[in-house]
């Protein structure tokens, strides 16, 4: 299939997965208790003034009025305003999603050279001492919550030891780095070893397999079938598990952004939910969910990139 076909389709294919979205944050958010008038004006407000702000808002008409209405609005680019910051909730994104983006990029970053060198190490070594420690620490890195590593860290290293800030995003990049370090290795914990596992498996697969047999017989060196065939191979399947990865970092965000105070989508709409802003949650859960899209479509172009018998 052409490539531009292919990303028009999957565009096109991703409508009704953002529509499905949408419906579902809808239904779920307006069956939140709780009145989102109230909690903004408090109550000492007069039923005139509630009356007026519910007007403006479009809250006092029927739920599914209400849908098709922001359904209308999505469709001309207005995610609406949001109740509580009374500003456009694009304006909230634009502010809010890099700093997700920010984070979601370094802990891949940080997750990437301990992936390779451990899958490689265990692979090589298979059943070997160096392997079942790493299976070990690989299995108690996906039982521990992310969350009560977020706190252990930021008592350890941020209270305790004064390595690095607690909370915030800082005003410069090396701020930034510096901040986000320990929301990254928080989540870099429980990532690791899922990617450790499947690229291990991929590697013994393709170490097995007759054409590294074949190659050895006619004097390729193991380093050079390895480096050029093997690991090459083994890419796909830890490839495509990428895209769950990402979006399971994207809804982590919600986790670490809230232990460490960090300015970003998750935190946004933590507070957003508390606070039944309607309009805020649904915008950053449809620019979530886009995300995966296009990190989905990017992986399957780097797959046939990488394997051209991969076809998109």
């Amino acid at each position: 299939m052409n490539t531009l076909r292919f990303i028009a389709l999957r565009l096109v294919q991703a409508i009704p997965v953002l529509l499905g979205v949408s419906i579902i944050t809808f239904t779920l958010m307006a069956a939140t208790p709780g009145d989102p008038i109230r909690l903004l004006v408090g109550d000492r407000a007069t039923p005139e003034t509630i009356a007026i702000i519910r007007d403006r808002y479009g809250l006092d008409e029927p739920i599914l009025m209400q849908y098709f209405t922001y359904l209308k609005n999505l469709l001309t680019g207005d995610l609406g305003a949001s109740l509580r910051y009374r500003v456009p909730v694009s304006q909230l994104i634009a502010q809010h999603y890099p700093v997700t983006l920010f984070l979601v990029l370094y802990t891949i970053v940080l997750t990437l050279p301990p992936v390779v060198v451990l899958s490689v190490w265990s692979a090589k070594r298979q059943n070997g001492l160096a392997d079942q420690i790493i299976r070990v620490l690989g299995v108690l890195g996906l039982a521990i919550p992310v969350f009560w590593l977020a706190l252990l860290f930021a008592r350890f290293f941020g209270v305790t030891l004064g390595w690095f800030p607690v909370s915030g995003f800082g005003e410069t990049i090396p701020d930034h780095f510096l901040h986000l370090f320990l929301p990254a290795l928080s989540t870099m914990i429980w990532v690791v070893p899922i990617l450790v596992r499947t690229l291990r498996s991929a590697l013994l697969d393709e170490m097995n397999r007759d054409y590294v047999v074949t190659g050895m017989s006619k004097g390729l060196g193991n380093r050079q079938l390895f480096r050029t065939h093997v690991f090459p191979n083994s890419l796909l399947p830890t490839l495509n598990l990428f895209a769950v990865i990402v979006a399971y970092l994207l809804g982590g965000s919600v986790i670490v952004e809230t232990v460490y105070a960090v300015p970003g989508m998750g935190k946004l709409m933590v507070d957003s939910i508390l606070a039944r802003d309607y309009f805020v949650v649904q915008g950053a859960t449809l620019v979530f969910a886009l995300t995966t899209i296009l990190v989905m479509l990017a992986v399957d172009l780097l797959s046939a990139l990488i394997d051209p018998r991969v076809t998109p």
